[in-house]
C-alpha cells in the first residue's frame, strides 16, 4: 500500500521559513512527477512545484523565487523549503506522486499557516 506522508507545517510569522518533508513508501516504481500542491482557503488545488523522474523542476509563478523543492531518493523524500512566506501562502500542503501507469497518490496533507 503506498503512503505519502508530509510534516513540517504549521504557524510562522510573515517573512518568515519553513520545510515541508514527505515521505513515500510502498511505491513499486520510481514516480514520473512528485511534487507539492496546496488548497487555500476558499481556492481550488494548486500545484506549487514539481520533479519529474529526470530530475526536471517547475514552479508556479507566485511562489518561483521563495519555494525550493528537492528530492533525497535514497530516503524516498520530498522536501519544500518555503521562505519569505505571506499570510496568501497560507494553504493545506499535500505532496503528491504520479506514476507511469497513471496512478496518482496523495499525502494526508499538512497546514501551513501565515500570520502574526
Amino acid at each position: 500500500q503506498v503512503q505519502l506522508v508530509e510534516s513540517g507545517g504549521g504557524l510562522v510569522q510573515p517573512g518568515g521559513s519553513l520545510m515541508l518533508s514527505c515521505t513515500a513508501s510502498g511505491l513499486t516504481e520510481k514516480p514520473m512527477y512528485i511534487g507539492w500542491y496546496r488548497q487555500r482557503p476558499g481556492k481550488d488545488r494548486e500545484l506549487v512545484a514539481t520533479i519529474t523522474s529526470s530530475g526536471l523542476v517547475s514552479y508556479m509563478e507566485h511562489i518561483r523565487g521563495r519555494f525550493t523543492i528537492s528530492r533525497d531518493e535514497e530516503s524516498r523524500s520530498l522536501y519544500l523549503h518555503m521562505t519569505a512566506l505571506t499570510p496568501e501562502d497560507t494553504a493545506e500542503y499535500y505532496c503528491y506522486a504520479r506514476t507511469s501507469s497513471r496512478s496518482t497518490y496523495w499525502g494526508q496533507g499538512t497546514q501551513v499557516t501565515v500570520s502574526s
